[in-house]
């Protein structure tokens, strides 16, 4: 039932997505490369953060070969204000393998690039390659879930399996419009907040859960985690017309520039000038920041300084910090 369910599905679907898509730049052209920069950018991103920075960052880098051959902390700072900076990382090392060999033809071949898990080698695979290979992610989860009022956890990775091979088994020659199609649908009405727009639906006569009115019974979540919470002391440490920066290592952040912070312990480096609290959410860690603006009368060596158009023009500082960086004037 299930798979006629589906079959049935994609005809209106696909009608509707060719009037009711949005313009987004990423979808002006349909390179290999274009669509792997895109799929990275938009991992756990909004697309309106995307869409600025995707034309801006092609316009810097665009080709592979661009890219590869760019020093990573100017990716890093080309990069900057969209998070999860690992992905970045990632596409330059995916640059760096298909400037030297070429885009991969197939699933298995997109899927071993550095930062692609099967969500996004089934959409580039589809969009760029005219492939049969479904992406699931949590907007088709749900309109799934909801067109087959399919109670299952969609955080258990059988469902997800599952899915992936109902669609695959029904994937239509075009691969890469039917793909951006469900992404769509579960992006602009049958949303991942709020009540589904239903009435806007091309599925509403088909939906298990529309039809039965419990549209937002589904899908079924298993409980969330909570968050660690991070207590940090960060200092803008200002000497003349130089700030003080340092690199941060392994882990969270990792290769990106930071303010000097401190776990629990609060040093002094010189006169407070001004005093803040931030907080910065992680997908499970919260950071609770005390943030201090103080006047050092020496340049302490264990840090990087750097005057604030050079912070500007070279240094890649995470959003985590956003709420001091106004001190750097």
């Amino acid at each position: 039932m299930e798979q006629e369910r589906l079959r049935n599905a994609i005809p209106p679907l696909l009608s509707w997505y060719r009037i009711h898509k949005r313009e987004l730049p990423w979808r002006e052209s349909r390179t290999p490369y274009g669509v792997l920069v895109s799929e990275l950018m938009l991992q756990q991103t909004r697309v309106e953060a995307v869409k600025v920075r995707y034309v801006r960052f092609l316009e810097r880098f665009p080709s592979a070969e661009a890219l590869a051959a760019a020093p990573q902390d100017e990716v890093l700072k080309a990069w900057e204000g969209l998070g999860y900076y690992s992905r970045a990382r990632n596409l330059h090392r995916a640059a760096k393998i298909i400037a030297a060999e070429g885009f991969p033809q197939t699933w298995s071949g997109v899927r071993a690039l550095p930062g692609v898990g099967d969500y996004t080698a089934g959409a580039i695979s589809s969009i760029a390659l005219g492939l049969p290979f479904p992406a699931v992610d949590g907007n088709v989860l749900r309109i799934l879930t909801r067109l087959f009022a399919d109670p299952a956890n969609i955080d258990d990775m059988g469902t997800k399996k599952r899915f992936a091979e109902l669609l695959k088994a029904e994937y239509p020659p075009e691969a890469g419009e039917f793909c951006e199609a469900l992404m769509e649908l579960g992006a602009i009405v049958c949303v991942p907040n709020g009540a589904p727009l239903c009435g806007a639906c091309p599925w509403s006569k088909l939906c298990l859960a529309h039809l039965a009115g419990k549209e937002e019974e589904f899908p079924v979540h298993a409980e969330k985690r909570a968050r660690r919470i991070v207590s940090l002391n960060v200092y803008v440490i200002k000497c003349g017309e130089e700030y003080a920066l340092r690199k941060r290592g392994e882990g969270l952040l990792a290769g990106l520039w930071e303010f000097p912070n401190f776990e629990n312990d609060a040093p002094e480096f010189g006169k407070l000038l001004a005093k803040k609290s931030a907080k910065h959410v992680f997908t499970h860690i919260e950071w609770h920041m005390t943030g201090r603006l103080v006047e050092a009368e020496e340049k302490f060596p264990q840090f990087v300084w750097a005057t604030a158009e050079q912070i500007r023009r070279q240094y890649a500082i995470p959003s985590a910090f956003k709420a001091f960086t106004e001190w750097v004037t």
